[in-house]
């Protein structure tokens, strides 16, 4: 898969992700990007340790899925790192 089609799996991957998991998330769309690209890196070494599939190399709905499968992995990493925010007003 090329970079932009990288780009565009981060994008969908971590735009479903941050829909999914509850609570504020720092960053804008560069952030959202790389987050759906290291949950796709996460997804796919995920999928072939457990053996249900071979990675990421294409771009198709087995990508995006793996790519928010990691994502959610990663965003529950951080709220469970980074704890409850504290919101000031």
């Amino acid at each position: 898969m090329n970079i932009l089609g990288w780009i565009v799996v981060g994008l969908i991957g971590g735009v479903i992700a941050k829909a999914i998991v509850p609570g504020r998330d720092p960053g804008g769309i560069i952030l959202t990007i790389l987050l759906g690209i290291a949950g796709a890196i996460v997804g796919g070494f995920l999928s072939v340790a457990l053996g249900v599939g071979n990675g990421i190399n294409n771009f198709d709905l087995g990508s995006i899925f793996l790519a928010i499968v990691g994502a959610v992995i990663l965003l529950i990493g951080y709220h469970l790192v980074a704890g409850p925010s504290r919101d000031t007003i």
